[in-house]
């Protein structure tokens, strides 16, 4: 009898991939987060915080979108807070990467499963020495935390106290890191995220270095830490990382600088403001969800440019969400080698795998479609415009967490879709595929023949 029972438990185990790991941890952490933000302490409701707005904060939080139907500040207690900042931090590391985090912590012995695991959760290029990169992505984050929090409480202080101050300090400070755009702001004005520091510096500047660090990813991280600034000696995913970062920051920048912020509606901005809210709407939509400006009263070309930056999102293996800069950065490589007619896609001297290329086309296709289909249904069920539908469908799939101020007034329907799209959006849309799909092999391979295109 025992034989049979450690036999079925191991044909459990075998039975789950590593993807399937990823869902069901993530999947469990939302309904503790649930569970945990319906509790009577938790909120200031009176009773408890009905079922529909617990389980959406919970999945934006896990998901690090910060979307939200309630006013962090104001409608949950210290004790809902807090955690809602855990759920952000596990979900920002990765609910794997947590875990195995503390089973090395308290000794436990991590097996070959729990390290394909964790190398499919970070996206690492290799599973040797997965578990040096584990405690190397939790240290590191708790450092540049901890730093961020640092520089902010200042700051943070002199608005709100020395307690209220050094608590948010700490939960913006993570809240940027994990690229959740979840901030406390709400005491001041609901809803109103940073933009109450629109012309403060450091906060500026300190917010948009934890969305950056947060959105490189962890082996982008490693690299830099064993490499230095020797570039060249970087893996070619990183330095297409580094150099999506650059560009995505730079041109949208100067797209916001001379055209969104030179309109009259911001002629009270001095130039540095202006400066300041061109760089933080270049970088936060991908993926963090802060805004230090009022985004109704940004034009609709505005609107647009960052739709498209909220879809692109962050780098692999890293705290944001979105199609990811490397699908991107494949997709354009791709594009270039068919314009020069060649056989192969290349970068930095390096082929593209076809493989590679295959998932970036699957991963485009699958995440236009989400998003055009979820906007036309919002759309259709609530009577918005497009335009504020398709924006809100942007933040919730590439976990961004901005918002034309829809999100409250929204049915359980159109909230339902958002869940389903944040949760999406952070696991991954391969990842869903692959866990619901178990491991086929490849059959016989048919004739080919060929179809024109274009």
């Amino acid at each position: 009898m025992k034989e049979e029972k450690v036999k079925r438990k191991i044909k459990i185990k075998k039975r789950l991939s590593p993807f399937q790991i990823i869902v069901l941890g993530f999947v469990g952490l939302v309904l503790i987060g649930t569970l945990l933000l319906m509790l009577p302490f938790s909120s200031t409701a009176s009773g408890f915080a009905s079922f529909q707005d617990a389980l959406f904060t919970a999945t934006s939080a896990v998901c690090v979108t910060g979307l939200i139907v309630k006013d962090t500040a104001t409608y949950w207690t210290w004790f809902g807070q807090l955690i809602i900042l855990i759920l952000i931090q596990i979900g920002g590391l990765g609910v794997v990467t947590v875990v195995v985090g503390f089973a090395m912590r308290f000794g436990r012995k991590i097996g070959l499963m729990q390290r394909n695991t964790m190398q499919a959760a970070i996206s690492a290029p290799q599973v040797g020495g997965i578990m040096r990169l584990t405690n190397f992505i939790i240290r590191t984050t708790l450092i540049i935390e901890l730093i961020g929090a640092v520089c902010l409480a200042p700051t943070m202080i002199m608005e709100f106290g020395f307690f209220g101050g050094v608590w948010r300090a700490i939960f913006t400070s993570i809240s940027a890191f994990c690229n959740a755009g979840f901030d406390l702001m709400g005491t001041r004005e609901q809803f109103s995220s940073l933009v109450l520091f629109n012309s403060n510096i450091v906060v500026n500047t300190v917010i948009m270095l934890l969305i950056i660090i947060g959105g490189l990813g962890f082996s982008t991280w490693d690299d830099i830490r064993t490499n230095k600034l020797r570039i060249k000696r970087y893996r070619m995913q990183s330095r297409v990382i580094l150099t999506m970062v650059f560009w995505l920051i730079f041109i949208p920048a100067v797209f916001f600088y001379f055209y969104e912020f030179s309109r009259p509606v911001w002629s009270e901005f001095s130039v540095l403001d202006k400066i300041l809210a061109s760089l933080f709407q270049a970088v936060t939509p991908r993926t963090a969800g802060f805004n230090t400006v009022s985004l109704s009263d940004m034009s609709e070309t505005s609107l647009i440019v960052i739709i498209v930056l909220m879809l692109i999102g962050g780098a692999p293996g890293s705290t944001a969400g979105g199609m990811k800069t490397t699908t991107i950065a494949v997709l354009l490589a791709t594009t270039a080698s068919v314009f020069r007619r060649r056989s192969d896609a290349n970068c930095y001297g390096r082929r593209i795998a076809d493989d590679t290329v295959k998932n970036a086309s699957t991963i485009l296709m699958m995440y236009l479609v989400l998003f055009f289909v979820s906007s036309v249904a919002i759309g259709a069920i609530e009577g918005l415009s497009m335009m504020e539908c398709m924006f809100e469908v942007a933040s919730a799939i590439g976990t961004v967490g901005l918002t034309l101020g829809i999100t409250t007034s929204l049915s359980i329907y159109s909230k339902l879709i958002l869940i389903f799209l944040m949760f999406f959006g952070r696991v991954g849309g391969l990842t869903l595929i692959f866990a619901t799909s178990g491991n086929k092999q490849d059959g016989a391979r048919l004739p080919a023949e060929s179809i024109n295109v274009g």
